[in-house]
């Protein structure tokens, strides 16, 4: 069976950086389950992964605009220190939970420190990058009506 809309998929990977360091993959633990057409995946990479069969292996290389998209600058602001006492120490590079503005949980990484604020920035870490990846498909089948009504359930 090929990889098509409403596939159930699992893949290992690795990503690479542009110095051909490992920066993300599944390899050494459970591959990643998503379901072909649902946006489950970065649009490149689904793309990449359209009519491939279990088994195969290959290599992509995803432009920022297919991947996490390109680096906001509207996305990086500074806040008061204050707003991290309740944690025990911060430093630079950390990713962070925070409430955005309208309330939901937003993931951003501490880019500066000082005394009385905190910069943030609240693009994907591997925003603005190209990305290199390998993959392997480890399993293709046609979704179950509650994996598509529900996701993956992991």
């Amino acid at each position: 069976m090929n990889i098509s809309n409403n596939s159930y998929v699992e893949i290992h990977y690795a990503l690479y950086d542009e110095s051909n360091e490992v920066v993300d993959g599944s390899r050494g633990g459970e591959p990643l389950p998503y379901i072909q057409g649902k946006g489950n995946i970065i649009p490149g990479l689904e793309q990449a992964l359209a009519g491939r069969a279990e088994g195969e292996k290959f290599t992509v290389t995803i432009e920022p605009a297919q991947g996490y998209g390109e680096r906001d600058v509207e996305k990086v602001s500074i806040i008061d220190r204050e707003s991290f006492a309740g944690f025990d120490s911060i430093e630079v590079g950390m990713l962070c939970q925070i409430e955005a503005e309208n309330g939901e949980p937003q993931l951003v990484t501490l880019i500066a420190i000082d005394e009385e604020e905190v910069t943030i920035d609240a693009n994907h870490p591997f925003a603005g990058q190209t990305l290199n990846f390998e993959v392997e498909v480890m399993t293709v089948r046609e979704a179950t009506e509650a994996e598509l009504r529900d996701g993956i359930v992991g």
